[in-house]
Parts: C-alpha cells; sequence; structure tokens
C-alpha cells in the first residue's frame, strides 16, 4: 500500500506541535523554580493560572502549544477525508504544505515576538487554505 501526499504534512505539524510542547516546557519549568511555585504541592488549576505568575513570553509557548491543538484538529479531519475521497493529490497536497508553513510562521510569532496583527493575518491565511480544502473535499464527497 502506498501512503498518501497528505500523510506527510499531517505528521509535520504533528512533530512541530510536540517540538513546541517541548519549547513549553523547556522555558516553563525553569520560570515555575524562579518564581518559587511549589509544584509538588500544586493542586488543579490550568495552564492559564499561570499566566498571572511567569513572565509573557514564557506563557506564549503554552498559548501557542494550545493554539496548535484547536483548529489544527480541522485541518487533521478534512485531510483524513481527502485521502478516504482519492482527493489526496496535486493541489490540495500544495495547500495542505502552505497550511503547515503558515501554522509554523504563526507559532514563530507568537512564540517570540507575540505581535497579535501579525498573528492575525497568519491564522486568517491558515483559515483560507482550511476553508480551500474543505471546499474541495465537499465537492469530492457530495
Amino acid at each position: 500500500m502506498e501512503n498518501s501526499p497528505l500523510l506527510q504534512p499531517m505528521v509535520a505539524l504533528i512533530l512541530w506541535t510536540m517540538l513546541i510542547w517541548l519549547w513549553m516546557y523547556v522555558t516553563r519549568i525553569p520560570a515555575m523554580n524562579k518564581a518559587k511555585i511549589d509544584t509538588a504541592n500544586l493542586v488543579g488549576g490550568t495552564g492559564g493560572n499561570l499566566d498571572e505568575l511567569l513572565p509573557p513570553q514564557v506563557q506564549w509557548k503554552a498559548h501557542n502549544y494550545n493554539h496548535l491543538l484547536t483548529e489544527p484538529t480541522l485541518f487533521y479531519a478534512i485531510c483524513v477525508v481527502l485521502i478516504l475521497s482519492g482527493q489526496d493529490f496535486g493541489l490540495n497536497v500544495t495547500i495542505a504544505w502552505l497550511y503547515v508553513g503558515l501554522r509554523v510562521l504563526h507559532s514563530l510569532i507568537q512564540v517570540t515576538v507575540n505581535r497579535v496583527m501579525f498573528r492575525f493575518m497568519v491564522f486568517a491565511l491558515s483559515s483560507l487554505c482550511i476553508i480551500a480544502l474543505t471546499i474541495h473535499a465537499a465537492l469530492a464527497v457530495f
């Protein structure tokens, strides 16, 4: 069985998500130690509770990790639909790679300078990729 070319951008985005996960913990754990947060006795709470305790630059990585677990779920789902409907070639593969590139750029903006307008423009462009893939999938399955 030959692998679908859409699997590559899907796996690439998952790998990127795990890299952001690692970056989040490599920066967050030392920041928590510096802030004297007693993690051994910490009960309950969410990562968002740390927004008031840790520097914003540290939390930006966590915020981006969360972002990589939201809209990209639509990307994974629509890629599976395209694969199952035999539309996993050509323009759809190009759009999928464009989506991954835009999400990586979005991450880099958010975890470094975090300029909201830049982030929003890249997010909007990446959302257009999802819309295009969804339209292609809809044309194939309806």
